[in-house]
């Protein structure tokens, strides 16, 4: 099978249609038109077999999982998926995987309601490089640099469930047999907090999403905002699944440093709390406040009043 037989096959005229694509794969450029009074939230993402997923993956899930981990950067700035485009390079061409791995990209992109325009296809080592793009309403996009000292810092869901399902299917750790496939479904299948996003662009001072571990990835917006910050680890929630398999320190290392929960971590104003517990209720997400905005620029871990130091387990891409 060539190059445009793969596509017209497995990717042509599949999934959602959208009357903002003007014309979509089968030119040299895809034309959209975006809305007016919007911003386009635009990121690009590529996942390398054996550096972002292990070899054997199945295809469903990794389809599945290089568009949800694109959905998370445009949940963090609080936008509306539009449009995606996709390059995908293969060792060869291989029917049923490809099969697989459509079936896993179109099943999240309708959910969604996003719509593929384009892309290409090569021979090489695999690896999946998506370019997304969302809209936000001018001026109201989250942001990095917008804590405050004094904001309560929250996160949605629980943390560190991926992190152990990666370790799981590496033969690192052995859990409970009831646990095993909602840790492992964890890290195959993550869940891209678009519509909590959403529902905090008024509300919240700062956001990102956690694909590098907790402690990384709030150094960010430490560092965009120049602001500190001290978070309990008491209070960083943990799946009752980690809770039943790790001990208390383990859970927390997971959490802390484990990476690819693709959850949100958000900074809120006292004068805003009342108005998150509605606003993401409504989103149907579960969130915590783990911490506080603080002067200074460090970030200090507290549990029961004493210093806390995890075990490092930091994501790394290279």
């Amino acid at each position: 099978m060539k190059e445009f037989q793969l596509i017209e096959h497995y990717f042509r005229n599949k999934g959602l249609k959208r009357r903002d694509v003007e014309l979509s794969i089968g030119d040299d450029c895809a034309l959209v038109n975006p809305a007016d009074n919007k911003s386009l939230a635009i990121s690009c993402d590529t996942l390398v077999e054996n550096v972002h997923f292990l070899a054997n993956i199945p295809a469903h899930a990794l389809g599945y999982k290089s568009l949800a981990v694109n959905l998370s950067d445009l949940a963090a700035m609080g936008a509306e998926p539009a449009w995606f485009t996709l390059a995908l390079t293969l060792p060869d061409v291989d029917q049923p995987w490809l099969a697989h791995f459509s079936e896993g990209l179109f099943e999240i992109a309708e959910y969604y309601g996003i719509a593929l325009i384009g892309g290409d296809t090569t021979r090489g080592p695999r690896s999946i490089s998506i370019t997304i793009n969302g809209q936000v309403p001018k001026g109201t996009a989250l942001t990095r640099d917008g804590a405050k000292i004094g904001d309560w810092i929250y996160v949605t869901g629980t943390l560190g469930d991926s992190a152990l399902g990666l370790d799981i299917l590496r033969g690192v750790k052995t859990v409970n047999t009831e646990d095993k496939e909602y840790l492992i479904n964890r890290h195959y299948y993550p869940t891209p907090r678009v519509l909590a996003g959403q529902a905090l662009r008024t509300l919240a001072t700062s956001a990102i999403d956690l694909s590098d571990g907790l402690m990384s990835d709030i150094g960010h917006i430490l560092t965009a905002s120049k602001v500190g910050a001290v978070i309990d680890v008491n209070q960083i929630p943990l799946s009752n699944s980690i809770k039943a398999n790790l001990s208390h320190e383990d859970a927390l290392s997971y959490a802390l440093t484990g990476g690819e929960d693709y959850e949100l971590l958000f900074t809120v104003p006292e004068s805003q709390r009342g108005a998150i517990d509605t606003a993401l209720i409504h989103a149907g997400v579960k969130f915590v406040k783990i911490g506080q905005i603080s002067a200074g620029d460090k970030l200090k871990l507290v549990e029961n009043g004493l210093e806390f130091n995890p075990i490092s387990r930091g994501f790394v891409h290279f």
